[in-house]
């Protein structure tokens, strides 16, 4: 459902000036698609109550489907790694997943047919992201609408000024994953990059409690 969600987003400022019935329709999936997800996640919540969770989190085994993800709402994604993967604790890896979709959301609504590169670095102390869009290949209107993660929706309205909206790939939801960061003792830097870009790093270590 939160596929569904950012491609319905994305879907209309592939193209140039698009009409606004186009832009209103998938608007409306887009809506449909939050709503359903957050009325699968009452439900889960009802089943849940028992002590026995139906409902597994993602983590960055899931990496390759939301490159894949990615790739189809329209940015060019390559993604390395470096270091020995760890088994991560369920927080910290929840969190990076979280951190990924979000940052590459943000790729595909600012800095549509933008080149983006992630890289995922081990490191004894922690775990480090890095997700880089260069700038978009042509002049696209910024939506002031934010998707976060799977998890539901961003502030809407006019862009803050933590929000990174006027340099490509910049989005609300950089408070959002700074927060994941912060509550993982970790730390996040979103800022523009020289040649126009955009680039999001993450630390989140790997000794501290673990917050889902």
């Amino acid at each position: 459902m939160s596929v569904i969600a950012i491609q319905a987003e994305a879907a209309p400022y592939k193209t140039v000036n698009p009409p606004p019935e186009l832009v209103e329709s998938f608007s409306d999936i887009r809506a449909s698609a939050l709503a359903g997800l957050g009325e699968l996640r009452r439900v889960l919540g009802v089943l849940r109550t028992g002590g026995q969770s139906l409902a597994p989190q993602p983590g960055l085994a899931d990496l390759d489907t939301l490159l894949d993800s990615a790739r189809s709402g329209g940015v060019s994604v390559t993604a390395t790694s470096s270091g020995d993967p760890v088994t991560l604790p369920e927080g910290v890896d929840l969190s990076a997943y979280r951190i990924l979709q979000e940052a590459l959301s943000n790729a595909m609504r600012h800095a549509p047919g933008s080149r983006v590169q992630v890289h995922v670095a081990y490191r004894p102390d922690g775990l480090a992201l890095e997700v880089r869009n260069a700038a978009a290949p042509t002049v696209t209107r910024k939506v002031p609408v934010a998707v976060t993660s799977a998890g539901g929706t961003g502030a809407c309205g006019p862009p803050g000024p933590d929000s990174g909206a006027g340099a490509a790939g910049g989005g609300h939801g950089i408070i959002g994953m700074r927060e994941r960061a912060a509550m993982l003792g970790g730390s996040l830097d979103a800022r523009p990059t020289e040649d126009g870009g955009f680039q999001v790093s993450a630390v989140l270590p790997v000794s501290s409690g673990d917050p889902s």
